[in-house]
């Protein structure tokens, strides 16, 4: 699996909304500015100065807000005094001078943009995007249009600190196989079940109930009903390294442990340990899960 593929994996990203992945520490969308590869990021605060402008996506009017940037150079130095400018020249410097911005929000929003003029009048009430792009800062209206363009899944930053932080549970799985449902029905105490697969076959990560971490790298859990042996202990694994191990898969390292549980279809059947019977590893019962 791929880190999106992951991503899209997990119900809580499966199901946002434009509005919850916009809002999402890790969004950053790519784009091109110019000749220049960059990444659309929100911006901390709404622009205050502003050179207000009036913009067509298409036939939907928007409004984009400018703010004073040095990029602009010729614009910059009209900053002061643009309210006192004929507003066909200033529009002019704004084609020239912005133009690879203005480009650049078509090609984000998928439509023409044509620019209509000065916003002379624009709504403090109006839902706005606060944005950045390298020393660009700017907003524009937060419509449906634009949520939807801006606001999917493909413009999550997979190195986003917040999004590999999150967690999931995890458990060290040590081996796997059938036992009929009467020899499953029959375990008591002191009984010992071989598992000649450890110690000989690396274990893997079950992440989730939906993940599996192993030297092949990520891929889905699919519970074919066999029973598992599986660490008494389950351990938090991040997104982060989920990422990692898809992109750089590694065998899973690791031994054991003193304390086991036995698993069918995702519930606990008995706790037990490891040790040997004969020349062969097995599971010992030592206690029926509650």
């Amino acid at each position: 699996m791929k880190p999106l593929e992951i991503l899209v994996a997990i119900p809580k990203w499966a199901k946002a909304t434009p509005d919850q992945v916009l809002d999402s520490p890790a969004f950053a969308m790519p784009c091109r500015l110019g000749e220049e590869q960059v990444s659309l990021r929100l911006g901390a605060v709404q622009p205050s100065d502003t050179l207000d402008l009036a913009i067509l996506f298409g036939d939907e009017r928007h409004s984009l807000r400018l703010a004073r940037s040095t990029r602009f150079s010729e614009l910059d130095k009209v900053w002061d005094s643009r309210a006192d400018m004929p507003e066909p020249i200033l529009l002019a410097l704004v084609e020239k001078e912005c133009g690879p911005l203005l480009q650049m929000l078509e090609n984000a929003v998928r439509r023409q943009l044509r620019l209509v003029g000065l916003a002379t009048s624009p709504d403090p009430d109006a839902r706005m995007l606060s944005a950045q792009v390298n020393d660009i800062v700017f907003a524009l209206t937060r419509s449906e249009t634009v949520a939807a363009a801006f606001g999917i899944l493909r413009h999550v930053d997979f190195a986003s600190p917040e999004l590999r932080a999150e967690t999931f549970a995890s458990e060290a799985e040590f081996a796997a196989f059938a036992l009929a449902p009467a020899d499953l029905a029959s375990l008591s105490v002191g009984d010992a079940l071989l598992v000649p697969e450890i110690g000989s076959v690396p274990p893997r990560l079950v992440v989730d109930g939906r993940f599996v971490v192993d030297e092949s790298g990520v891929a889905p859990f699919a519970d074919d009903g066999r029973c598992r042996v599986v660490a008494a202990e389950m351990r938090n694994v991040s997104l982060g390294e989920l990422f990692d191990a898809a992109e750089n898969p590694r065998r899973v390292e690791g031994e054991a442990p003193g304390q086991l549980r036995l698993t069918q279809g995702g519930k606990t059947i008995a706790y037990g340990r490891l040790d040997r019977l004969g020349e062969q590893p097995a599971f010992i019962v030592e206690s029926p899960a509650s």
